[in-house]
Formats: structure tokens, sequence, C-alpha cells
């Protein structure tokens, strides 16, 4: 079995194993596809597993921004983890995801995640539930009670405006010390942001996506650094309420808009779940935000059979709004153990209640104030990847 670099010439190979993993692409999604492919295939960051010259697994990572409680950081983003239907039973999606961890780490990335069609394997990996992407269905009529503030001035965006949606990303999240969301690059918003069936509206602080999806409405991105500019991106959705019978919108778990609505009753949420991972103690911890006002130190203790360099007793810092990891002597003092699973899930805000009544944290008890304090996040994602 040999894993290389995946190139132009592999992209017919790597199309026909998609489909027969995830489904048929339409020919327009196909070209998409390519597009946005082709640019990180001489970045090393699609791989490919070969029996012979035949292509039977691939694992793509996707260089995304994530914010930790308002800090940005690299994150590897997995995606595009196929196996040929004949070829699987054999481990290659062990393989290659190994192969794919690895690359990560020689970009420098301290995390990753993934949206996992299926548990097991990723767990196996030291992948943990953390967030989820979060969609809500509210009958349109509902956002015609948004009032507009006259003060917001929007227009319409597309694909010039990539470089200032990422900058609206990095403020909004920054501002809100939001844990979980993700960006594109600014070439891939790019491509998305020439969408000719989407809506695109920008305004200083904010902006909107948002499409018909037969006779209703779907809202992809909704950011808003500012209740007015919140109120003037809704109403323009709301506007459509006279067709519309329904909006379907990605919304953070805590979303103003459900605080804009005049009436609340009951609220259809549908929960698409991510996994994610700590593929670097470390950094991962220096990149992280804490909250301000927290000044404390814990001690734990991390296994990772899959990365030696994160194994050990760490004494975790917060003080500033800043986290520092330091390793510790294996006889230095005593801490709760975690796998690097429940230590990713920690890091995304999970409660040590829950890792230690899930059975992934056991030990001294004593930090485990301190942990919840320094991680406590809601975690979430707007894109799907």
């Amino acid at each position: 079995m040999d894993i290389r670099d995946l190139t132009a010439d592999d992209l017919d190979a790597v199309l026909d194993i998609r489909k027969r993993s995830f489904g048929l692409l339409a020919v327009a999604d196909a070209q998409t596809w390519r597009a946005a492919v082709l640019p990180t295939l001489a970045q090393g960051r699609y791989l490919g597993a070969f029996d012979g010259d035949r292509l039977v697994a691939t694992a793509r990572l996707r260089s995304f921004t994530q914010w930790w409680h308002g800090r940005p950081q690299p994150m590897a983003g997995v995606a595009g983890v196929t196996v040929s239907p004949e070829d699987r039973g054999r481990g290659l999606g062990t393989t290659i995801m190994r192969a794919a961890l690895a690359r990560a780490g020689s970009f420098g990335d301290a995390v990753s995640a993934l949206f996992p069609a299926t548990t097991p394997i990723y767990r196996s990996l030291g992948f943990e539930h953390a967030g989820a992407r979060y969609q809500v269905s509210l009958p349109a009529a509902a956002l015609r009670a948004v009032v507009p503030s006259q003060q917001v001035k929007l227009r319409r965006m597309g694909p010039g405006d990539a470089a200032e949606v990422v900058s609206v990303l990095h403020r909004v999240h920054a501002a809100t010390r939001a844990s979980g969301p993700m960006s594109w690059d600014e070439d891939t918003w790019r491509l998305w942001l020439d969408d000719k069936d989407d809506f695109l509206y920008l305004a200083e602080d904010g902006f909107l996506v948002y499409r018909w999806d037969g006779s209703d409405m779907e809202v992809d991105n909704l950011v808003a650094g500012s209740a007015e500019t919140a109120r003037a991106l809704w109403s323009v959705v709301g506007s459509s309420s006279s067709i519309a019978e329904r909006v379907t919108a990605t919304v953070a778990p805590d979303d103003p808009v459900l605080w804009l609505l005049r009436e609340r009753t009951k609220e259809r949420i549908t929960r698409d779940p991510w996994m994610f991972r700590v593929l670097d103690v470390a950094e991962a911890v220096r990149r992280r935000g804490y909250p301000a006002v927290l000044t404390a130190t814990a001690v734990v203790q991390v296994n990772d059979p899959l990365v030696e360099g994160n194994t050990g007793r760490w004494r975790l810092e917060f003080a500033e709004g800043a986290g520092v990891a330091t390793a510790l002597e294996t006889a230095a003092a005593a801490g709760p153990v975690l796998s690097v699973n429940a230590f990713s899930a920690l890091y995304a805000g999970i409660p040590t209640a829950t890792l230690r009544g899930s059975g992934l944290m056991s030990g001294d008890e004593r930090y485990d104030e301190v942990l919840d304090a320094a991680f406590a996040a809601r975690p979430y994602m707007l894109d799907h990847f």
C-alpha cells in the first residue's frame, strides 16, 4: 500500500470513489468540487492510498481558521475520507486517516475537526464529539416583525468581497468570544460568493447568504456584530414572508435572532454533530482564548497513543485570557486522567461531570471546577464541510 499526494491526474479516480461513497454529484457540483480541490493539491492537502496503480482511499485536509473563546487559530478540517466499496474492511480508513493527521501536524495545525459519517473509526484516532451545526426552522412571518435599523447600510456582495467577509468574521467572532465557528480562506470564499443562486448582502459588521429552497427560504450564513445589523439582515430574509412559509437558518445555539422574535413557541431545531481532536496539547492550549477574569492552575494526565508528544502530565496555567501547558515529570502532582479524546472534548467545553459520567475522565477531582471555568464553551459551526 502506497500513500502519496494526489495530483490533477488522479481527480477522475477520486471523483469516482467519492460518488460511490457519498452519492452522485450534479455536473455543476462536480465542476465546483474540482475548482475547490485543484488549489489544494500542490499544498499536499489531498492524500490517496494506492494498491498498485489503483486508488483505494482518500482523505483531504481543508485549511480553516477556527475560533476558541474569540481567539483564531489554524484548524485542519478533515473531509473527503473515502474508501472504495470493494476495499472496505481492510483498515484503509484508519491507514489514510493516520497519514492525514501526521500531515496536519507537519503543517503546524494544533487542532482538527470533522463531520463524521461514522463515529468508531474517528474515536479510535482520538476524535471526540464536541459541537454541532444547528439549524432552526421558523415561520417566515415571525421574521416580518423584526424591525430593521435605518442606520445600517447594506449592499449586494460578490466574489470581490471575499477579503471583507473574512475580516468581518474575525472581528465578530473575536468580539463575541465565539467557540467553534470556522472560516474558509479567501480563495474558497471567492468561489462560494460566485454562486448565482445565492443572495448576498454585506454590512460594515455583518453579512448574509441565503437562497430560495423550493417555496421556502434557506439561510446559510448570517453573521452580525451588532443588534442593529442583525435586525437589518434578518429583516431582509423576513421581507420574503409574503411568499415563503418557512425559513430554515443555520444559527448559533444561542443566536440573537431567537431573542429578536416577537413570539416563540415550538421550534424545530436540527443538530449535525462534529468531532474534534487536539493534535498538539501545548500549542492548542497556547492558541486558545480563556475567560480574562480567571487566574488558576490545574494538572492533568493526557494519554495519546497516536501522538507521543501529547502523552504525559501537564500543568495548565490560566491568567489574563491566556493559557500555557507545561510538561511535567511523571512523578509530579496527581491530576485527573484523560484520554486524548477526553482532553479534546474538555477543550471544546464539554463539562468534567459529563466526561466523568461517560467514563472518559477519571482520577483526582480537585481541578474539575478550574477546568470547567477555563474551557467553558458552547461550540458550534455555521458551515458544513
